[in-house]
């Protein structure tokens, strides 16, 4: 049986090409979904986010991901410096 991740776009570029923050619901990996436009072959391509992050043709679409990254540490902070808790503790 096939399952299809749940996305968020990331980024839609004036070309056609489209990248999908994925995560796979069933083995809880996260990945990005590139979905390139027609005419550049339109062939998906699944790459782990840090290959990702360390492209060297770093563009919008890297830094939508990043913003998202610092949003994560933002709905952190308003537990100060506490440190982080455990998935056990209450």
């Amino acid at each position: 049986m096939v399952h299809s991740p749940r996305n968020r776009e990331l980024y839609n570029s004036p070309n056609g090409d489209r990248w999908l923050l994925a995560l796979e619901l069933e083995s809880g990996r996260v990945f990005v979904r590139h979905i390139p436009n027609i005419p550049s072959g339109g062939k998906t391509t699944d790459i782990e986010i840090g290959a990702f992050l360390c492209e060297r043709s770093y563009g919008p679409q890297h830094t939508e991901l990043l913003r998202l990254i610092g949003t994560l540490a933002e709905k952190g902070s308003d537990r100060g410096d506490q440190e982080p808790r455990s998935p056990n503790s209450v």
